[in-house]
């Protein structure tokens, strides 16, 4: 049997030439905007891609000219198959990202000239919503009803594992890490749970990113059992419309004035850097802490290549392939 696994994530531009682009494929993901008229929805992209490059670029330039998605998560599938490998299941693992390279179509033309027969596919995003696991999925799907690899392919889905025990406990160990390293009691460090926020018209309309990633959180802090006050609050708000709160940075504003100096703040949806945590948590952030009067502002380290983390992705990949080929629920 020639076994897979496609990793899905949504990418980032590796130049700032790339930024253009990047931002026009994202707006015209159908699920990040949602009009269905695609001439309209593609003009729509190209107005924000048009607007938002220069202020991206600046925000690029400043963790050294692009993101490292691409290279962390290829990173990852390499470390994803050596770990099956150490198991006995040899793996091939690819990466397909729905908004930049390698493409989710790149991805299955591999796949196909690998002939595999057995795939999984595995989306990089703990907890579900429609604008990432959905997005990558639909996507998917549309390929597969144009090629028919499903027809010569047995493919099954892992489409959420917000509460999977080995992704909390890696979570939890990482978070553990860091409490040692403020000068203060670490039991007076506040935990800030940051997540990538999305329209809250979504939430409204059935999507459960909400209430998986406040179980993840409630999850984490049960593991850790340490009675640490912590807040859940969401970042990288886009446009004018109402989004998911409260922002991090209001929070963190919030934390000053109310006396807290120790914030541990914790990427909860995100599982490597990008410009969300190495821009917009180390640098914006850490600066609107200092000036609400956070004396000691630190981040937990983005799960990237953590042994743990990569034993998780590897048992969720088994556990699997164990579930369909039993019948087990």
């Amino acid at each position: 049997m020639n076994r897979g696994v496609l990793l899905f994530n949504l990418g980032g531009p590796e130049t700032l030439d790339d930024v253009r682009p990047f931002l026009y494929s994202l707006f015209s993901d159908p699920e990040i905007i949602r009009i269905k008229n695609s001439l309209l929805r593609r003009s729509l992209a190209w107005v924000i891609a048009e607007t938002r490059q220069n202020k991206s670029r600046d925000l690029y330039r400043q963790i050294g000219g692009g993101s490292p998605l691409r290279q962390i998560t290829e990173k990852q599938a390499e470390a994803l198959a050596t770990a099956l490998r150490a198991v006995g299941l040899d793996s091939r693992v690819y990466v397909g990202m729905r908004c930049w390279k390698p493409t989710i179509d790149e991805a299955v033309k591999r796949i196909q000239e690998d002939k595999i027969n057995r795939l999984v596919l595995l989306p990089l995003f703990p907890q579900y919503s429609v604008t990432t696991t959905g997005s990558c999925l639909k996507y998917f799907e549309l390929l597969d009803a144009k090629l028919g690899l499903s027809s010569r392919v047995r493919i099954s889905t892992i489409k959420t594992w917000f509460e999977d025990p080995f992704y909390i406990d890696s979570m939890a160990a990482l978070i553990r890490n860091e409490l040692p390293k403020f000068s203060q009691d670490p039991k007076s460090v506040h935990l800030l749970y940051s997540a990538h926020s999305i329209p809250a018209s979504y939430i409204a309309h059935g999507d459960p990113y909400l209430d998986q990633t406040s179980r993840t959180v409630a999850l984490i802090n049960s593991r850790l059992g340490n009675g640490h006050a912590s807040t859940l609050a969401f970042q990288s708000k886009v446009g004018p419309v109402k989004w998911l709160g409260p922002s991090t940075s209001e929070v963190l504003k919030e934390l000053g004035k109310t006396g807290n100096t120790a914030v541990l703040t914790i990427p909860v949806s995100f599982v490597s850097d990008h410009i969300e945590t190495l821009q917009e948590i180390d640098i914006a952030y850490r600066r609107i802490a200092f000036q609400a009067g956070i004396t000691e502002f630190r981040r937990v380290p983005s799960l990237n290549l953590n042994p743990k983390f990569i034993g998780a992705l590897a048992n969720l990949v088994i556990e699997e392939l164990r579930r369909v080929t039993t019948g087990n629920p």
